[in-house]
């Protein structure tokens, strides 16, 4: 551990920062990890693309198709990758049963990774959650020393209120949250709590003004980070670092120059088919992916076409790798 329980506030303040990734899990062709493939994308997002951090094993990463031990083995491989080129991470320790969030947690913190990130259990039944919650992220946190990230998104079937959130913030080594939710709702948590955890959510069109408006440092994160940049066409960190440094006009006319791009992968998305849309997406960028696994569904070869002809006309630029794979 880089830090201790009761400086792991301090430690994200000063550390977790800039634009992070929420990792696809790339498979071979008989559906195992691509060890080789998963250090190669992580490397070439921190190194080409200007990525700080990763997020492994989330929701993007298919986590629910994976056993326990290649989720550890996803953790040590990004550990791994992290060490030698230089970015943090955040795995992903969501699991229904509590004993294999601890155990993941716990995996997490031995193999060396920054940060773990657990979301909002399902509660059947349950018609209000917030006391539950607050034991819940609680008991996680006196088990391990590692900074913990929450996660509230609209899969758990409700919603993490901004309050109950901000109470939870108090606990000494919450760090963060992932907050999935209208922007009415984390504006609130960032002016209930954002001097003790740093708000943010996945939406990359949000980013910019969040930056601006809110003061936010961390993009906690979806897959636009190495969707949306190439090698020779890093717009998002452009816009990212223009902002940081106080050129608002600068860094709106960067982020709007994206829209095409944001267009264009939104379109060609087939709506049951968010995960192999990216991965195939990403296949085109000469990135590992390969296959999704069940119950996930593949794309057709209709809908491939539909992908190519969208990042061929969207404007992203790619370099000569790039436009082999694309081709």
């Amino acid at each position: 551990m880089k830090y201790s329980r009761k400086d792991a506030k301090a430690y994200s303040r000063a550390n977790m920062k800039g634009v992070w990734a929420a990792a696809l899990t790339p498979f071979t062709p008989d559906y195992k990890i691509d060890e080789k493939g998963l250090a190669s994308n992580l490397t070439h997002w921190h190194k080409d693309l200007g990525v700080d951090g990763v997020f492994i094993a989330g929701k993007q990463g298919e986590f629910f198709s994976m056993s326990v031990p290649e989720r550890k083995r996803t953790f040590e491989v990004a550990a791994d990758a992290a060490k030698k080129a230089g970015f943090q991470t955040i795995m992903s320790c969501s699991d229904q049963n509590m004993d294999t969030v601890i155990d993941l947690a716990k995996h997490a913190e031995a193999v060396g990774a920054d940060y773990i990130v657990v979301h909002a259990p399902i509660l059947h039944f349950s018609k209000a959650q917030d006391e539950t919650l607050y034991e819940y992220y609680k008991y996680i946190g006196e088990q391990v020393n590692i900074g913990i990230a929450m996660w509230s998104h609209p899969d758990s079937g409700y919603l993490m209120t901004p309050e109950t959130c901000a109470r939870i913030a108090d606990l000494p080594n919450v760090v963060a949250i992932k907050y999935s939710v209208p922007r009415d709702m984390y504006k609130k948590l960032t002016e209930l709590a954002g001097d003790k955890i740093l708000v943010s959510t996945a939406s990359e069109e949000e980013w910019l003004d969040n930056i601006l408006e809110l003061n936010w440092q961390l993009y906690l994160c979806s897959n636009p980070p190495f969707l949306f940049q190439t090698a020779v066409d890093k717009r998002m960190r452009e816009y990212t670092d223009l902002a940081f440094k106080g050129d608002a006009a600068g860094a709106r006319k960067v982020r709007d120059s994206l829209t095409p791009v944001r267009e264009a992968f939104k379109k060609s998305r087939p709506a049951e088919k968010p995960h192999a849309h990216a991965k195939y997406w990403q296949t085109l960028l000469g990135q590992a992916a390969g296959p999704v696994r069940r119950p996930l569904l593949e794309l057709t070869d209709a809908e491939k076409a539909t992908v190519r002809a969208a990042l061929a006309g969207s404007g992203l630029k790619l370099a000569n790798a790039e436009k082999s794979s694309a081709a």
